[in-house]
């Protein structure tokens, strides 16, 4: 194919495969780099390419397997402090970061940041993007069956089932998605509707501002603390955290803090705020049902 040529056909698939390199990455920049570096390895190639879809969306996919496990090794190492999160690249803008996110679905960024570089790979490629084991199986050098047992075991994960009762779930659900909307809106009214009166709220040092109590006590102290928050409430989404509703605030996909609830007759009788890397590391993230 022509330069020219080649160079159009790529531009016209630049949308769908930045949208492909997103949900690998979750990082605006990164999925940025990842297709430019896919336009000069197919520049470079010397070669005819007959599939020029399938060359692309392979090549795209072994960059981004390529950054994914270098991004696990960079954890592995730093295991005992807080990752820096993807998406804080100068280049990124927090507009268009939000903006993708939207898209794609910010809840589903998050879980997906919980499998392994090749889970994720062989999910969204399957799953989002319908690509066939056989294509996936070449992307991660790996069998079909192997491939489809990646991906099957990343479904899992992302739509792993509640824990509790279809009639608690429901219940919790109605509560967390008040709580949130509340938090967000500053509404002291409605947090103390939701509260059981003797409410606790416990949250790890890294969570909390400077001078705020890791300790609170009584729907009025707790609501008062919730509403401190309210910015950091705005980016939060509802999961299923170990099971039951909860919420998770993350930056490109990476989480930074999640709440669990205690829910006891119809009311919020505690919750916990989570950033120790440790701990967020243990939570089970999963998509909520439907």
């Amino acid at each position: 194919m022509h330069q020219d040529l080649l160079a159009l056909a790529f531009e016209q698939r630049r949308d769908r495969l930045r949208g492909l390199a997103y949900r690998m990455l979750g990082a605006t920049a990164e999925a940025e780099d990842a297709v430019q570096e896919a336009w000069l390895r197919t520049a470079g190639t010397g070669t005819v390419v007959t599939d020029l879809d399938g060359w692309l969306t392979t090549v795209v996919s072994r960059i981004c397997l390529d950054v994914l496990r270098a991004r696990a090794r960079r954890a592995e190492v730093t295991a005992d402090a807080a990752p820096e999160p993807p998406g804080t690249d100068a280049r990124d803008d927090p507009a268009a970061e939000a903006v993708h996110a939207d898209e794609v679905g910010r809840a589903l960024l998050v879980v997906l940041d919980a499998l392994s570089p090749e889970q994720r790979v062989a999910f969204v490629l399957h799953d989002l993007f319908a690509v066939p084991f056989a294509e996936i199986a070449a992307v991660l050098g790996r069998t079909p069956v192997a491939a489809k047992k990646l991906a099957s075991r990343a479904r899992q994960r992302v739509h792993a089932p509640a824990e509790i009762t279809a009639a608690e779930l429901a219940e919790q659900r109605v509560l967390v998605t008040a709580f949130l909307r509340a938090a967000r809106g500053g509404d002291l009214a409605g947090l103390l509707a939701i509260l059981a009166p003797e409410v606790v709220r416990t949250a790890d040092p890294a969570a909390l501002p400077p001078g705020m109590a890791a300790v609170v006590r009584g729907a009025a102290a707790v609501a008062e603390g919730t509403v401190v928050l309210r910015e950091r409430s705005r980016a939060a989404e509802m999961l299923l955290v170990n099971g039951r509703p909860g919420l998770v605030v993350a930056r490109a996909g990476r989480p930074l803090f999640a709440v669990t609830f205690t829910v006891r007759d119809g009311r919020i009788t505690a919750y916990d705020v989570i950033a120790a890397p440790a701990r967020l590391a243990a939570l089970r993230l999963s998509m909520p049902p439907g």
